[in-house]
């Protein structure tokens, strides 16, 4: 069996189930995401300096990735309502899409912070979002819903909206203790929102906040105990992060200092620029 058949036969159970769109959506995300983390990367390193650097404006502004991402995906997510399912438009529309949505992500921490925290320890959080929101893609490719509603009668319906009120809860508390990915999966699986919301919340998390320290200390110390900040899960974590983000500098300030250092060299090479454009006869 060669590659071609094997592609086409994935390619048409696809189509079976009407989720080619999302799995092309899936494709451009992760794609877009590799290579804008790959490019990042290479612009950081030394090794590299042949590497195109960042788009920044003739006034010095640095165009982050993420608006060519939401542009992207404004375009697509437009274009594709406009065409209607008609192929094979809706499935160029739909990996645009994930290349958008992929740009935007790799900024996630943007969109937290609302500062350039890129290559800060909390730019980290970035890859952690890729990673909920790919596992999100890949658990509705694989057939997992977070729940149906069904419509036979008044009492079905009452059922499965109370259903779907008990996912969201413990999806709810899920986030609130700080369990992202429990709550995530969970949203698909239910039987993993039951455990992550069972279980003990994380000390710096808003549960923690509200319901442990000093009204009770007892699980503000168990929680601490359970989740210090060298444990080897969180170890392992970030080793993950590393491998696929780049190791973080020292902290916000320190990205902030690299920042403001770039704006200021691109603040005067376009300084620069423009004297020679409006002195020509100076520069000759």
């Amino acid at each position: 069996m060669t590659a071609a058949s094997i592609f086409t036969d994935f390619w048409d159970r696809l189509a079976e189930q009407d989720e080619q769109g999302l799995f092309l959506v899936l494709a451009g995300f992760v794609l877009s995401f590799a290579f804008i983390r790959m490019s990042t990367r290479l612009m950081r390193s030394p090794k590299v300096p042949w590497w195109p650097g960042s788009v920044v404006s003739e006034s010095g502004v640095h165009l982050h990735h993420l608006v060519f991402g939401i542009v992207t995906m404004m375009t697509a997510g437009t274009l594709g309502f406009a065409i209607q399912g008609t192929s094979p438009w809706s499935e160029i529309f739909a990996f645009a899409f994930g290349v958008g949505a992929g740009l935007t992500i790799d900024e996630f921490a943007l969109w937290v912070y609302l500062d350039d925290v890129y290559w800060a320890d909390e730019g980290r959080s970035s890859i952690d979002a890729t990673v909920i929101a790919a596992a999100g893609m890949i658990l509705l490719l694989l057939g997992f819903t977070p729940f149906t509603i069904d419509t036979g009668s008044t009492a079905q319906i009452a059922v499965s909206f109370a259903g779907a009120l008990i996912v969201f809860g413990l999806v709810a508390i899920c986030f609130l203790k700080q369990r992202l990915m429990h709550g995530w999966v969970g949203f698909f699986v239910f039987p993993f929102a039951i455990y992550g919301a069972s279980r003990l919340a994380k000390p710096g998390s808003p549960w923690a906040r509200k319901r442990y320290g000093e009204r009770n200390p007892a699980k503000q110390g168990r929680a601490e105990q359970r989740f210090p900040p060298d444990r080897r899960t969180e170890r392992l974590k970030n080793a993950f992060r590393d491998i696929v983000g780049g190791k973080p500098s020292e902290g916000v300030a320190a990205v902030q200092h690299e920042a403001a250092a770039a704006t200021r060299e691109a603040v005067e090479e376009a300084r620069e620029r423009a004297e020679r454009l409006a002195h020509p006869r100076d520069s000759q």
